[in-house]
């Protein structure tokens, strides 16, 4: 074979390769790397490596043990391989905002809403309306205009600063028939059935927002939304017709006493509209069911009081009627004539057991609000 392997050069070729290396001796255990165990860094949202794995079983399983109402525990299939689940919950140490800043965020979450984005999203029907309402809730002042460049006292007489049209501007029957009630009830419809309907309830409570201050800023931030449209056309409707007359102070003097008045019975206009609609919100899930029912309770009150009164010339039932509550106390705080028959002290003790009523019933509600979704 030596001779073989000399004929083909095969000596030559095996001399030169190098002879076997022995292995490497595998190092201690102490020198291995180890992995370090899960730590709580990647279970409270920073970098981490999850090093557990391990396979489940399932949590509940037939046969065996069923019959006895015994629910199998999950387990791992080879213990002590890895971490299931690991949750820690930690107490907040930080420190809070104030009790205002609070309450702020929740009134600017609904009034902000109808002017910019990122606050609640309110529908574009309904910022229409709202844009309808106060457009119809300013054309006396157009008219009142039309008389100035005119010259007609008839038609400044009509529309012009007097007892009957500051009154008119605030009950009369179109604003309080057309414009307010289709306000309040798109506007308070949903401020608080959604929040049941949607779980946002469980947000608002599990941060420290208390009941007492969650109730306060809902019916603020409707009765801001209400006061914005109806204080502004009626103190615009007042300014109006001061510099479109060119009048002076005396004429001011003379008129601001009833100017206030009005004032005050606005007001009472949507404190008492936005207690009922918010009490009607409480009680429901939606928001189709208060605005509905508060168009209800309002047109259909009056209503029927009409047809009581056609049919036994008695108007007492307009006692029933927020409307004509309303109605009846303007007129004796403006010293208008009244078109009721009983005294107005009936209607102004009626406005407060209404708006009493109410806001037990709103009250009663938002306490029994969970702080998981209903």
């Amino acid at each position: 074979m030596s001779g073989e392997n000399d004929e083909f050069g095969l000596d030559e070729l095996l001399d030169e390769v190098s002879p076997p290396q022995p292995l490497p001796e595998p190092a201690p255990p102490e020198t291995l790397p180890t992995m370090a165990a899960p730590s709580e860094a990647e279970f409270m949202g920073e970098s981490g490596a999850v090093t557990g794995k391990a396979r489940m079983e399932a949590a509940y399983g037939t046969g065996e043990g069923e019959g006895q109402g015994m629910a199998m525990v999950a387990q791992s299939a080879t213990p002590g391989s890895g971490t299931i689940f690991h949750q820690i919950y930690r107490p907040w140490r930080g420190n809070l905002n104030p009790r205002w800043v609070r309450n702020w965020s929740i009134l600017r979450h609904h009034v902000y809403g109808l002017f910019s984005k990122g606050h609640r999203p309110w529908p574009m029907t309904t910022k229409l309306v709202v844009v309808i309402v106060l457009f119809g809730s300013l054309l006396p002042i157009i008219s009142m205009s039309i008389a100035a460049l005119t010259g007609l006292d008839a038609l400044m007489t009509i529309y012009g600063v007097s007892r009957a049209n500051l009154w008119g501007h605030i009950l009369g029957t179109f604003h309080n028939t057309c414009c307010w009630p289709l306000l309040t009830a798109l506007i308070v419809g949903g401020l608080i059935s959604e929040d049941r309907q949607f779980g946002t309830s469980a947000i608002y409570f599990s941060r420290p927002v208390t009941r007492t201050d969650y109730t306060l800023m809902k019916y603020i931030s409707a009765a801001l939304i209400l006061s914005m449209i109806i204080v502004l056309s009626y103190c615009a409707y007042y300014a109006a017709a001061i510099i479109l007359n060119n009048e002076g102070w005396a004429y001011l003097l003379d008129t601001l006493p009833f100017f206030l008045v009005g004032l005050v019975v606005a007001f009472m206009l949507f404190v008492t509209f936005t207690s009922i609609g918010l009490a009607l919100s409480s009680i429901s899930t939606g928001r189709f069911f208060p605005a509905v029912a508060f168009l209800g309770i309002i047109f259909g009150s009056r209503i029927l009081a009409f047809l009581i009164k056609l049919l036994f010339s008695e108007d007492t039932l307009y006692l029933i009627s927020p409307y004509d509550n309303l109605a009846h106390v303007g007129q004796w705080m403006m010293g208008l004539n009244t078109t009721y028959e009983f005294p107005a002290a009936w209607s102004f003790v009626a406005l407060l057991l209404m708006n009493g009523v109410s806001l037990y019933i709103l009250i009663s509600r938002v306490n029994s609000l969970e702080v998981t979704r209903e």
